[in-house]
């Protein structure tokens, strides 16, 4: 029998190695920010904001919506309301109709003890039409008031590439 013995640079090397590979892999993340919910519930009035400065009008953007619910949360989708408010201060509205559950209740999405994370496109390859900041505004749009069993929404905007 003999003792282990462990290297401590190989696992500083190891360590680097692995974050560096993290980081590449979510290099075409433009901007990615996710706000909590309420426990009590997420209520029709309250809105999640999310101001984004915008440079580059020459790349091809991927809009996702982020949410994390609970096994709490008692429908099979999830409506939103999108508002975007242009630099020119136009604005856009868009209705979202995410599934979060098979007919049989399954969830769909990725489960992890009592939470269930998905992510659902907006927009596909879409631009920025002119630099400046843009504000996405993101509200439920059930039919109850008061929904329970959503933990948090995110915004994600990945970068694809320059347009031709």
């Amino acid at each position: 029998m003999h003792p282990k013995t462990t290297n401590p640079a190989l696992c500083v090397l190891c360590a680097v190695l692995m974050a560096a590979v993290g980081v590449s892999c979510d290099s075409h993340v433009f901007y990615s920010n996710s706000q909590r919910v309420d426990a009590s519930g997420w209520n029709l009035a309250d809105t999640r904001t999310f101001d984004v400065e915008v440079r580059d009008t020459t790349r091809l953007y991927t809009f996702l919506i982020d949410v994390r619910l609970t096994v709490d949360y008692p429908y099979r989708n999830l409506f939103f309301f999108v508002n975007t408010t242009f630099p020119d201060g136009g604005v856009a509205t868009d209705t979202v109709e995410c599934p979060v559950a098979q007919p049989d209740g399954q969830w769909l999405g990725k489960r992890a003890g009592g939470y269930i994370d998905n992510r659902y496109s907006l927009r596909k390859n879409m631009i920025f039409p002119a630099p400046g900041r843009y504000r996405f505004e993101i509200a439920h749009a059930m039919r109850d008031t008061n929904i329970v069993g959503v933990k948090n929404v995110g915004l994600r905007i990945e970068q694809s590439a320059p347009r031709q």
